[in-house]
């Protein structure tokens, strides 16, 4: 079975992040595969590269871009939610004119029609919600 996953919320006012990390593990040891995860809404600010932890926290960013890269899942960000949030790639700040992209690599800034076409590929849609 072909998951995508859409995850609404970040951390550190949602678990959606984390749960949808369970899940998606869960699905790969299931022999199930993914298409694709969309960060939308504030879920978008876990790629903002700027964000520093506390040393004694693991980043669910970095865990996300272990768990792609280790199951060639992509990782993509809604273009609209990123900038409202001022998460940008290269392509943006050049774009906007910003001083500087905070995007992490791992994740790609892309339109809501990957939302749809990972919709349109996938048995089954999982959304991970903004509740605390």
């Amino acid at each position: 079975m072909i998951f995508s996953l859409v995850i609404h919320g970040t951390a550190p006012t949602s678990y959606a992040a984390h749960s949808g990390l369970n899940f998606a593990r869960a699905v790969i040891q299931g022999g199930h595969s993914i298409a694709r995860v969309f960060f939308y809404h504030d879920a978008v600010r876990i790629a903002d590269g700027n964000v520093v932890l506390p040393q004694d926290e693991v980043s669910i960013a970095e865990q996300w871009r272990e768990f792609a890269q280790a199951h060639q899942v992509e990782l993509n960000l809604c273009i609209a939610a990123a900038l409202r949030r001022g998460v940008l790639n290269e392509a943006e700040q050049q774009r906007y004119q910003r001083p500087s992209a905070n995007s992490m690599p791992a994740f790609e800034v892309v339109g809501l029609g990957q939302l749809i076409e990972a919709s349109i590929v996938a048995d089954r849609v999982i959304t991970f919600g903004a509740s605390t």
